[in-house]
């Protein structure tokens, strides 16, 4: 999937509606409920042109104690979004995402939801603590009782007609329920107690919740970049297990172009089981997938899927105005959030094969709150780059990064990867003693293939070109007059983030 950093115009994201309401207080007890509002509708936009479609980073969902907590200091970010026109290095960073307005702290929408009225007709102040957790649960059990009312006054009416009970019992029910080792279930018994949930603080109290998992059993935990970020220079972080036990933990690297991060548990439990990595470059898509996380803050969360694709050039931004990852990622519907940001993607034998880390967005903010959510568009670094990256950041603390050190033009609206012919002097565009320019390549070749696989754009190139290792001899197709020139490419080296 290519990005609008191909050139297009990047759409301006809609106002977000405003956030779900808390119950009306214990005092209205006696007055009637509320009638329920009708669902606010919308017609669908019209699909973009590929290319266009706007994606995010899954933003860590909001840092307890508020539960949950709405986008209160993580603004979503739009992948790809369209910048002013510069040249930017295959080897160097792309022009960072428009940041997006944080909804939910007094943005968009005024009240809650929902929440009750003041004499002079404002939404009543929002309460601390756990209010929004509390009007989940009352509004669910309303819900709940209603229901159960109509389902008992059916049953008493069928009752006095002499029809009988209406209870039937399950034949040959067993006492103890057990569950194959291979089932969803199965699977997610074993996978839960090696899941984290994160909580990331930094000095100044800002920060969210997100997802890692045990990598080894000297507690080493991988997760995303951009969920550690905000606390990665001073600030506080805690790995807590499904069991409720929580430790300490502190950065021990970080990519930011991958998206990657390893932690490590200051006083590791004994018998930590780190998850079994598979290969995700022998994943096929329609294979079952399964994401564990805490979307929302909801912590052990599981959900399933299949794998809709593979290889889709994602490029990503946190919404901070910092540099952009980028991944070939792996598709997958099951549902992913705000939450599940480092997380496992498990296949059908309960392996790891990716690392949850971003969401397409379809630009309405989410439903009632200013977090995107899941529409069934989720992307995973595949385990095979991360693990890669991961054992990088584990010996040295910095990331490796495989170039070809030339400098891409983002804005050329091209059939491939345009090597800039502008914002610099030649010998900077394309390095001479580089793997691009000891393979011939000058500013103004197009890059159409790599690997074997067509280039659309500059950012479909830099996903493809990081999914290699330094010192890897690649194929590479360019065009240059319209003639295509087929060669082989050494990629050269990069240490740490730029």
């Amino acid at each position: 999937m290519s990005t609008e950093n191909e050139g297009t115009a990047a759409p301006t994201p809609p106002a977000a509606p405003s956030v779900p309401p808390a119950p009306a207080s214990e005092t209205q007890d006696a007055a009637p409920a509320p009638a329920v509002p009708e669902p606010v509708t919308q017609q669908l936009p019209p699909t973009p042109a590929p290319g266009t479609e706007p994606t995010q980073q899954i933003p860590p969902a909001a840092a307890p104690p508020a539960a949950p907590a709405y986008g209160e200091g993580h603004a979503p970010a739009y992948y790809g979004a369209q910048t002013p026109a510069a040249a930017h290095g295959a080897e160097g960073w792309p022009p960072p995402p428009p940041t997006v307005p944080a909804y939910g702290a007094g943005g968009h929408g005024g009240g809650a939801w929902g929440a009750p009225l003041t004499a002079d007709g404002a939404p009543a102040p929002k309460q601390k603590g756990k209010g929004g957790l509390v009007a989940a649960v009352l509004v669910a059990a309303l819900l709940a009782g209603g229901i159960g009312g109509g389902v008992g006054y059916w049953a008493a009416e069928r009752s006095n007609n002499g029809t009988g009970s209406t209870t039937i019992s399950a034949a040959n029910t067993p006492k103890d329920l057990k569950r194959e080792a291979g089932s969803i279930a199965g699977l997610a018994a074993g996978a839960l107690p090696s899941v984290v949930t994160i909580e990331a603080s930094a000095g100044d109290g800002e920060g969210g919740t997100g997802t890692g998992f045990v990598y080894d059993q000297q507690g080493h935990i991988l997760t995303n970049n951009h969920v550690v970020a905000s606390a990665a220079n001073g600030g506080k972080l805690f790995a807590t297990f499904s069991d409720g036990k929580r430790y300490d933990a502190e950065v021990v690297g970080r990519a930011q172009g991958y998206d990657v991060a390893v932690l490590k548990l200051k006083n590791p439990p004994a018998g930590l089981k780190p998850l079994p990595l598979g290969d995700s470059d022998k994943v096929a898509v329609g294979d079952s997938t399964i994401a564990i996380g805490a979307p929302f803050g909801l912590s052990n969360t599981v959900t399933t899927g299949i794998v809709s694709a593979k290889n889709r050039p994602v490029a990503s931004g946190d919404g901070t105005g910092s540099k952009n990852s980028y991944m070939s990622a792996l598709q997958t519907d099951a549902s992913i959030n705000p939450g599940n940001s480092g997380g496992p993607l498990l296949d059908g034998r309960g392996a790891v094969i990716g690392i949850n880390s971003a969401i397409q967005s379809a630009g309405n903010g989410g439903f009632g709150g200013g977090q995107a959510g899941s529409i069934g568009l989720g992307f995973a670094i595949p385990v095979n780059q991360a693990k890669n990256v991961a054992e990088s950041l584990i010996k040295t603390g910095k990331p490796v990064y495989p170039v070809i050190s030339v400098s891409v033009d983002l804005q050329a609206k091209s059939e491939g990867a345009k090597i800039s012919e502008q914002g610099g002097a030649a010998n900077e565009l394309v390095d001479p003693n580089g793997p691009a320019g000891k393979a011939g390549l000058k500013p103004g070749d197009v890059i159409t293939e790599f690997g074997g696989k067509p280039v659309d754009s500059g950012p479909t190139l830099i996903s493809m070109i990081w999914t290699y290792k330094p010192g890897d001899t690649v194929k590479l197709t360019y065009l240059r007059g319209g003639k295509p020139t087929t060669v082989d490419i050494t990629l050269g080296s990069r240490v740490g983030d730029k």
